[in-house]
């Protein structure tokens, strides 16, 4: 029986970061049957969903002088530019084919045209909740299994801030996969290490 005490997080396993999609992570679609397999060991699962509006400030088309993969500094801090991606209602920002989303909570994150949300409790601000603390806390959740994409920007962010937050943290390395941007990846790895996240 899983313990109610443990949650498997599955961040951003969504179309438009699979292969062919607008902001593809490599091999991203190759890990559907293994999270799924996972899902049956967890006494709540949760499915993170990156939700942009249209002409999201995180685009890079909305800036006629910027290409994708630029950085710019935004009120909150420096920001990544990224193609348009996960747009709300949109093809693209559906589940991966084939992944189970029966879980216990779906988390819509990156909703707010203004800022941009890598984290599953936070928005870029480092401020700014999304409500999901509370909804494990009041679950008595204490114990966190991340899987999905990307490991360098959603997974990592997420993993990071729980640990900050106080609970136990685990990545499975072999259910995420990296955009791997500039070292991001190896980068991502040494923060989550430091922190005391078990990779």
């Amino acid at each position: 029986m899983p313990d109610a005490a443990d949650a498997l997080l599955v961040i951003d396993m969504q179309v438009d970061f699979l292969p062919g999609g607008a902001l593809a992570v490599p091999q991203g679609d190759a890990l559907v049957p293994g999270i799924n397999t996972l899902m049956a060991g967890f006494g709540a699962v949760i499915l993170t969903q990156d939700w942009h509006p249209a002409g999201h400030s995180s685009f890079a088309s909305r800036y006629a002088d910027r290409r994708p993969f630029d950085s710019v500094e935004m009120p909150y801090g420096p920001q990544v530019l990224w193609p348009d991606h996960c747009v709300q209602g949109t093809p693209g920002a559906a589940f991966a084919p084939g992944l189970r989303t029966d879980g216990d909570l779906i988390l819509r994150k990156g909703f707010r045209p203004g800022i941009d949300s890598y984290s599953a409790f936070f928005e870029n601000d480092r401020a700014t909740p999304t409500g999901l603390e509370g909804y494990l806390r009041t679950r008595g959740i204490e114990r966190l299994t991340l899987v999905g994409l990307a490991f360098d920007f959603c997974v990592g962010f997420s993993a990071l801030d729980a640990a900050a937050l106080g609970f136990e943290v685990t990545v499975r390395r072999d259910l995420c996969r990296a955009i791997d941007m500039d070292g991001s990846e190896a980068e991502a790895a040494r923060a989550m290490d430091a922190a005391g996240v078990r990779l």
